[in-house]
Order: C-alpha cells, then sequence, then structure tokens
C-alpha cells in the first residue's frame, strides 16, 4: 500500500512540474501590436530655409560733395516716388550755375560782335576795300565764337545737373532703412545715405538638391505645383502662400543645389528685407511606403524595423528611408507590401524570439 501511495505522489510532482514549465513558456511568449505594410497617398510637406528680399532695394548715394545740411524723412518711415530725401548745402553749386550762367552770356556777346564783324567785312569785300582773306579770318572768329557759346552752355548744364544733385528724392515708393549720417556732415561723392527698400511684395529665395528639382520639373506643367508656404522666424505660418517665379541657371558646384525664387504679397508690410523663414513645399507622393516613427529604431547610424516571419518570430530588417516625416518614415528601400512588422514596443525585445501579434489596422499618420 505504502508503494503505490509513494508511486502516485512521483506522478503528481511530474505532472505539476510539467504543467509548470508549460505556464512559464506560455507567459514568455509577448503579445506585441503588429502592421502591415500598405501602399499610401499622402501629401509631402519639405522645408527650407529661406532668405526674404526686397522687390527693389537701392542704396541712395550722394552724387556730389559738401555739407548734409537737411534731412526730410526719418529711418524707418514710408515714402512716396519724387519726395524729397536729403540736400546737401547748394551755396556752392549756385555759385557754379550764376558763373556759368555769365560764361554763357560772355559767350553769346561775343558771338555777336563776331558775326557783325563778318558782316562789316563783306560789305568793304564787296567794294573791294579788303582782301578776300580778311573775310576768311572774320568767318574763322566766328565759328571759335559759336564753338565757345556751346562750351559755356555745357558747363551751364553740367552745373545745373550737380546743382540738383543736391536735393536727392526717392526714386520709387518705398520704406527708409538706417540713416548712417547726421545733418551736418560732410559727404563725399558716393557716400551711402541709407537704402530704400519696396516691400509691397517680397521675394523668398531657397535651395534645394538636384533630386528634389529633377522631381519638381518631371512633374507636367499642369499638376506641378507652384504654390509654396512661409513660415516666419517664430514659427508661426504666414497668410498669404506664394509662387514660384523661376530657377537659377546653373547649380552650385559646392553644394549640389540650385536656387528657387518664390515671390510674396506683402501687403501688411509684415516681412521685411533681409528676414529669414522656411519655404514650406507641398509635394503629393502617391503609392508610397509608409511606417510609423514608433516601428524604427537606430543601431550606429542605421534604421532597422523587427519583421515578423510566418513563424511569429522577429528578425531586425534594415531599411532605407527616402524622407522623413513628421511621425512617420517614407521607405525607399528594405520593405515590400504585405510585410509585416512590430509597431510598439521594439525596445522590450531580442531578434530571434517569437511573439504573439496583435495585428493593429486602424493606424494613422
Amino acid at each position: 500500500m505504502k508503494q503505490y501511495l509513494f508511486l502516485f505522489f512521483i506522478i503528481a510532482v511530474i505532472v505539476s512540474c510539467n504543467s509548470n514549465a508549460g505556464t512559464t513558456e506560455k507567459e514568455d511568449i509577448q503579445e506585441l501590436p503588429v502592421i502591415e505594410v500598405t501602399a499610401r497617398d499622402t501629401v509631402l510637406h519639405q522645408d527650407y530655409v529661406a532668405s526674404i528680399e526686397a522687390i527693389k532695394n537701392v542704396e541712395i548715394r550722394a552724387r556730389v560733395q559738401g555739407f548734409l545740411s537737411k534731412i526730410f524723412v526719418d529711418e524707418g518711415q514710408e515714402v512716396k516716388k519724387g519726395q524729397l530725401l536729403f540736400q546737401i548745402d547748394p551755396n556752392e553749386f549756385e555759385i557754379e550755375v550764376s558763373k556759368a550762367r555769365a560764361n554763357v552770356s560772355n559767350a553769346i556777346a561775343e558771338a555777336k560782335t563776331a558775326e557783325v564783324e563778318m558782316s562789316r567785312v563783306k560789305v568793304l569785300l564787296s567794294k573791294n576795300i579788303v582782301a578776300p582773306s580778311e573775310l576768311e579770318m572774320t568767318e574763322a572768329k566766328l565759328t571759335a565764337a559759336k564753338a565757345k557759346v556751346e562750351e559755356a552752355q555745357s558747363e551751364q548744364r553740367n552745373a545745373e545737373t550737380r546743382l540738383s544733385y543736391t536735393l536727392i528724392r526717392s526714386p520709387f515708393d518705398g520704406m527708409i532703412d538706417r540713416i548712417p549720417l547726421k545733418a551736418g556732415s560732410l559727404v563725399d561723392a558716393g557716400s551711402l545715405l541709407t537704402t530704400i527698400s519696396d516691400t509691397r511684395d517680397v521675394y523668398a529665395y531657397f535651395t534645394v538638391s538636384e533630386s528634389e528639382y529633377l522631381r519638381y520639373r518631371k512633374e507636367s506643367a499642369n499638376s506641378r505645383n507652384n504654390k509654396v508656404n512661409l513660415v516666419l522666424a517664430d514659427g508661426e505660418p504666414y497668410k498669404d502662400s506664394g509662387v514660384i517665379e523661376t530657377v537659377d541657371g546653373e547649380f552650385d558646384e559646392a553644394t549640389g543645389s540650385i536656387a528657387f525664387r518664390a515671390k510674396f504679397p506683402n501687403g501688411e508690410k509684415l516681412l521685411r528685407h533681409g528676414a529669414s523663414g522656411k519655404i514650406r513645399l507641398t509635394v503629393p507622393a502617391d503609392k508610397v511606403l509608409l511606417i510609423p516613427q514608433k516601428c524604427v529604431f537606430e543601431i550606429q547610424d542605421k534604421n532597422y524595423v523587427f519583421l515578423v516571419t510566418p513563424d511569429n518570430t522577429v528578425k531586425m530588417k534594415g531599411i532605407i528611408p527616402q524622407a522623413r516625416l513628421s511621425d512617420a518614415y517614407l521607405i525607399k528601400e528594405g520593405l515590400e507590401i504585405g510585410d509585416k512588422i512590430v509597431y510598439e514596443g521594439v525596445q522590450n525585445i531580442k531578434e530571434g524570439v517569437k511573439i504573439l501579434p496583435k495585428p493593429v489596422t486602424d493606424w494613422h499618420l
């Protein structure tokens, strides 16, 4: 009887151990969410650093030397075309104009005298009182006198032009920049007085890579998206969209990129010359492979996912992203449609382990 009891005890222990081992083995298999790789249509947003420039940005410089006597505008002021901006002391130039006018009067008087003399010689020649050479001499004097008149008139126009340079006016509607000199300063010809910018519209210059340029050009004229958006330096989007107007004629050899120019309206004068921001291009992407970023992990600057095999074993698979979005990767190489990958928990598993897949079908970007 004791032998039967001992045998029963041994069998119970063995059954209990086997039961606990099975339970432990089941407990070791993790349940993890898994997604199936599918082709999707999406829209890619790509940002590029942009520099903002006024449509017109012109330096206003003195054209004559003199003392800056008056400044009629202030920094940051909006001005109209033809509006008076600066005046250089005109006294010296007014004196030059007066001298030039006097020289013109003298030259005209001399020419008139030479003309009268020639008429007198003609009368004398008709009476054979003087030789023909006398007439030739008076004609030459008259020609020289007329040349002096033209020279004096040219000097007068030059003096009047220099006088006009003492009044500096705005070449177009715009906004005044810094005024480095103050009234009373001595300025030389070519001295910078200020800069004026026409910012009713602005240009935004940005550069793209050669591959992105080719993708842009390959789009048909009908489907090509020439509209772009601008993100300001504070991260806020600019309210008006712009239009790509032109592309540079050659690539930068150093960077392999090419510059684009977009034009934005600036009715509220928010954008200023020299400002910065980011151009945001919207590019449609049809039938591309997208996976969430949480599926991806990095090892030595390379990207991997855990691929789930038919027997539910996980395997590391290297991938090459084509683009990184805010919360997803656009896959260039490494995955195919229908592949199953671990959706969450990639940090808690190792290659070769078995998992209990929990399909996730409602994930979205």
